[in-house]
């Protein structure tokens, strides 16, 4: 996407205060709950959500003050080219628009932005990530900082406090990506010396890991390819078992230099990197392009939440961390409503207290989503927050999947 010159506010912005910052016109609850979610940021400012397809949207504008930016939903109109003409000729030219729709070709997709001038398009199903990283700094009106990352996309997971159970989620999340959502997936085990993604996955551990983050200049494809241990057919692991006693020289930029050639290979990088104020683990955090901060209900992982969630987002993360509440309802710990009231926001993802289950599962290496039931369906969820895919949502082959993975 272009660099697009925002500036901080429309220039006469304070002289129209009729004209709301934004307005989204939605046809159905999920796109409607996707962009509130995405676009959590511009709720701050002046915004309106309503329910409404392209041609509600053309009479409702009609009878309002063109908002500075809009969003539109073309889906299921037989003529969306048409009606966004109809559209242009209700509202002020200077308006940005953003169009949903259910079309996924790039031909389609040109005749919007260069024939239309629309700032964006998204086909559903619209994810939060998808929202958030798209339209989010157009309706923020900021510039795009960097230029949008190739290849795969990276998910840090990282649990507020040790014990949670964020490897566990991060081993089955992409189990999930790799065998339901048919995404060829890769677990990188930030803790080189305790970590536990070779056990849960049923996968040896190597020297690989370790010579990447002390020798970023012999990465390259190649190594990573035989570094990368198999854990099934679209599933690879990276991770390392070191002495205790031997201390790690990581050489500063090394998980840049690994990650770069991880995206080439894999759609999805999972890593399970523990907090850490800098090296591999901070690494990880600022390169991600969505974090996952796993927690469970007690009082020290509220604080500790509360905490991580002042972090900087790196360069590339265009909204908020995921926050995955585990072991949910387990006996003496916070209700759901009292997490919710001490974070001030909702965990986006809730798992329920499976000891059993998991422990048994963690034993025989086998990753507990296999078996179905309430844990996967909340890993399911988790997916298509974190990647926007899941069980309903196959892989996808038209051209514009290709730059949106």
């Amino acid at each position: 996407m272009p660099d697009h010159a925002f500036p901080d506010q429309p220039e006469d912005q304070q002289h129209r205060p009729e004209r709301k910052a934004l307005v989204c016109f939605a046809a159905d609850a999920e796109t409607e709950e996707a962009l509130r979610a995405g676009l959590s940021e511009a709720l701050r400012q002046d915004a309106e959500f309503r329910r409404a397809d392209i041609t509600r949207a053309i009479a409702a504008l009609r009878e309002m003050p063109t908002p500075w930016t809009l969003v539109v939903d073309v889906a299921g109109h037989p003529q969306p080219l048409a009606a966004l003409e109809d559209l242009s000729q209700v509202v002020e030219p200077d308006v940005r628009v953003l169009v949903v729709g259910d079309r996924e070709d790039v031909g389609f997709y040109r005749q919007l932005t260069r024939g239309l001038g629309v700032a964006d398009y998204l086909y559903k199903p619209l994810t939060t990530a998808m929202v958030a990283e798209n339209f989010g700094p157009v309706v923020t009106r900021r510039r795009f900082t960097a230029a949008p990352v190739r290849g795969g996309r990276l998910l840090s997971v990282t649990g507020v406090r040790g014990g949670v159970g964020a490897s566990t989620i991060a081993a089955n999340l992409a189990w999930y990506l790799a065998n339901i959502a048919h995404r060829h997936s890769v677990v990188l085990d930030a803790d080189l010396h305790r970590g536990t993604q070779a056990l849960l996955l049923s996968a040896p551990a190597g020297p690989g890991l370790r010579n990447a983050i002390e020798h970023p200049d012999r990465v390259d494809e190649l190594f990573v390819e035989r570094a990368a241990i198999a854990a099934g057919d679209r599933l690879h692991l990276l991770a390392a078992e070191e002495a205790l006693a031997s201390p790690l020289a990581y050489a500063p930029g090394a998980a840049e230099r690994l990650v770069a050639m991880l995206r080439r290979r894999y759609n999805f990088i999972l890593a399970d990197a523990p907090f850490a104020a800098d090296g591999m683990g901070r690494e990880l955090l600022d390169l991600a392009q969505h974090r996952i901060l796993v927690l469970e209900p007690t009082l020290a992982c509220i604080r500790d939440t509360l905490r991580l969630l002042q972090l900087e987002p790196g360069p590339g993360q265009a909204n908020r961390p995921l926050l995955v509440l585990n072991r949910a309802g387990r006996k003496g710990g916070l209700s759901a409503g009292q997490v919710t009231e001490a974070l001030k926001i909702d965990p986006d993802i809730v798992l329920p207290d499976l000891p059993k289950r998991l422990e048994e599962a963690a034993t025989l290496g086998q990753p507990a989503a296999a078996a179905g039931g309430p844990f996967r369906e909340a890993i399911a969820r988790l997916a298509r927050a974190a990647g926007g895919v899941g069980e309903d949502a196959p892989a996808r082959k038209g051209i514009l999947a290709r730059f949106r993975r």
